[in-house]
């Protein structure tokens, strides 16, 4: 048998995907197996290659308890393999989150193992909350409690007269089942009942809830709001600075679940976007990226391109398909010496910048309208080179063929992905989990309305789902499919589309005809 792998005991921080590290994302990218806690992001599995496996510790047999030695056997028998796994566990792995005993596990089997902390929830919640755990004012120290012991019993390891003294903030994780003994025992023994105190649900998340009241109010108050688990509770003057200090439940699309429906691998920037806003991006590809069914005319345009004056991308999809075959064929940026480029819009450009090259236009007006005015007075006389999908609108080669010699090719192809009845996002959307859509084409728009079902279309015609749209064709597009747009982007971009939503959320509009 050869060397044994390492495990990587990481920590994936307190729900929200862009809080794990950078060595993290390392780590996960070399993974052979991704051994993973129920609580943990599913996106954060992304950074893991296709090849590796994914295994929810939810799988194994039993209660939490009884699937320890089940974790420990298999990152042991996987490792003796000489693979790399990865355990994925919620927040910081030293942090009530039993890293230590897993890491005496690996070393008596002699295992090699490398812990990578996390942000735990004790920092993350309350940062996202609006509460500094420390505060020159109000605490010099904190503490972190378990909020699984249950006050009084015998053998307790919580010394609560101490707690109940402690000069600064405390914070309990997992305490809803214990709250009302938790906040007797403070107050029992010297808290004052009236000490400012929080509950915080699915911290750093669009879940997030934060509720506050004194501290022998809060067990009350949290049942009669409903909160469950996964909570904190911090407890403490502190609590007191929320009012000021709350930003993340302030976003324009907090507690909003948005569907996107772009390409999986278009979708990235657009999710990063919404959730600064606060929403919660759910990703259904309404349409796949492909090869183009013939490379023929792509790879003849390419060995021409000295004889054209214009080379003319209307997606990023296209610059990047055509690069990659430009390579491949054995070429680079040097055969583009003698031709001018244009991009349809910034998300074109930018992919431009990538390989180094600036465009020589891009239209005020992001569409092939726009592109076709500013380019007509431009090209006349002259020969372009169109690179575009296999399927959309004539309309930019039948313009600017008026003026001057237009050749298209297809550098990638475009379908409707299989979106099947009973797919969990348009199960979602068929029953209001879902507050808005987007649309960022023509196409996109006719696959998605496509897939709706009876129920997905009546939670849209009813108002309760809106439709937020790209451009004025988009928009008619939704019309032509007897459904009614919530919002239209004033910018042709995801940007504008952010924007729209941004708007409309903060206006309380709700679909119209």
């Amino acid at each position: 048998m050869g060397e044994p792998g390492t495990v990587y005991l990481v920590g994936a921080g307190p729900g929200h995907p862009g809080l794990l590290t950078l060595r993290a994302v390392e780590c996960l990218h070399r993974a052979d197996l991704v051994l993973y806690d129920r609580l943990v992001p599913p996106e954060l599995l992304d950074h893991a290659p296709a090849s590796a496996r994914r295994l929810c510790v939810d799988e194994f047999p039993g209660c939490h308890p009884e699937r320890w030695p089940h974790i420990h056997r298999t990152m042991i028998e996987e490792a003796r393999q000489g693979r790399t796994v990865v355990r994925l566990k919620g927040g910081d792995p030293f942090v009530f989150g039993r890293g230590a005993e897993e890491a005496l596990a690996l070393r008596e089997a002699g295992v090699p193992y490398e812990v990578v902390p996390g942000v735990t929830a004790a920092l993350g919640a309350t940062a996202c909350a609006g509460v500094p755990v420390t505060h020159r004012d109000h605490a010099s120290a904190v503490a972190f409690v378990t909020g699984h012991e249950q006050p009084g019993k015998p053998g307790s390891r919580l010394d609560w007269p101490a707690l109940a003294r402690f000069p600064g903030t405390l914070v309990f994780y997992m305490p809803v089942a214990k709250l009302e003994a938790i906040a007797a025992a403070l107050v029992e023994h010297g808290k004052p009942a009236d000490t400012p105190a929080a509950i915080i649900h699915r911290g750093t998340t669009s879940q997030q809830r934060t509720l506050t009241a004194p501290l022998a109010e809060l067990p009350a108050r949290a049942r009669a709001e409903g909160i469950t688990s996964p909570s904190l509770v911090v407890v403490g003057e502190v609590v007191g600075l929320r009012e000021r200090l709350a930003w993340f439940e302030r976003r324009p699309l907090f507690g909003k679940r948005v569907l996107v429906t772009r390409p999986r691998h278009q979708a990235g920037d657009m999710v990063r976007q919404l959730e600064a806003q606060g929403a919660s991006a759910v990703v259904l590809p309404a349409v796949e990226i492909g090869e183009p069914a013939d490379w023929g005319p792509v790879d003849r345009g390419i060995a021409r391109l000295a004889d054209f004056t214009w080379l003319v991308f209307t997606s990023a999809n296209g610059v990047k398909v055509f690069f990659e075959r430009l390579r491949q064929g054995g070429r680079d940026l040097r055969a583009l010496a003698r031709v001018k480029l244009a991009a349809i819009g910034p998300a074109t450009a930018e992919a431009l910048r990538a390989y180094h090259l600036e465009p020589d236009l891009m239209p005020t007006k992001y569409n092939s309208e726009g592109l076709a005015a500013a380019l007509r007075p431009l090209v006349a006389g002259g020969r372009l080179l169109l690179a575009r999908a296999d399927r959309g609108l004539e309309l930019l080669r039948e313009e600017l063929s008026r003026v001057a010699d237009v050749e298209q090719v297809a550098v990638y192809s475009q379908r409707d992905a299989a979106l099947e009845a009973g797919h969990p996002a348009l199960e979602g959307l068929a029953k209001g989990e879902i507050d808005y859509v987007t649309l960022t084409s023509t196409n996109i728009a006719r696959a998605l309305l496509g897939a709706l079902d009876a129920r997905g279309r009546e939670e849209v015609l009813a108002g309760r789902v809106g439709l937020v749209t790209i451009s004025p064709r988009t928009s008619a597009a939704v019309r032509e499919a007897g459904l009614p747009v919530a919002a239209e982007a004033a910018e042709y971009t995801t940007a504008g589309v952010v924007a729209a939503l941004c708007r409309l959320a903060g206006e309380g509009v709700r679909p119209g005809p």
